[in-house]
């Protein structure tokens, strides 16, 4: 779990990811939340189901690196939006970053602050040396928070911006 002046980092084991896939308010049950108004992207399921919940599962894997972790809301006691690294460091020391603000909670900070709580946790990883990350050339906001979290636009593929942060 990480700690930030307004959220709680939450890594989801895998049952709570099964919950989380449910969209039911079990998951916001179990950890004692207040309900978040959410849905699954189709892709976000489809990752979930045939990447994220395979991999947490996978014993030889360090779910920390595979798992979606909540972003919660202290004041308000409800799951703001999640991140996710895709997969283990590679041999270079790089691993790649996602994430999304539940709708009621964008334009808010939350997520630059989210962000910043999960470098500040892989900076402290002896294996982790780069976080890498892309975004949609149209969604400014997404963008905007890599920019505030210091990473530097490394290029363009198609519809995408790639980004990179060197951390040691």
């Amino acid at each position: 779990m990480i700690e930030t002046d307004k959220l709680i980092l939450k890594p989801l084991t895998h049952s709570q990811l099964v919950k989380y896939i449910q969209c039911d308010h079990s998951l916001e049950q179990e950890l004692n939340l207040n309900e978040t108004k959410r849905s699954l992207s189709p892709d976000l399921k489809e990752a979930l189901e045939q990447t994220i919940l395979p991999n947490v599962a996978d014993p030889d894997k360090n779910y920390l690196y595979s798992t979606l972790w909540t972003a919660i809301s202290k004041t308000e006691q409800k799951m703001v939006g999640d991140l996710c690294l895709y997969g283990e460091p590679d041999a270079a020391g790089a691993v790649e970053i996602g994430y999304g603000t539940h709708e009621e909670f964008r334009n808010k900070g939350l997520m630059t602050e989210a962000l910043g709580g999960l470098i500040g946790w892989a900076a402290l990883q002896p294996t982790v040396k780069t976080i890498l990350a892309s975004t949609n050339k149209a969604n400014t906001a997404s963008w905007k928070v890599l920019e505030k979290n210091g990473f530097i636009r490394t290029g363009e593929k198609e519809n995408l911006l790639t980004w990179k942060l060197d951390l040691k």
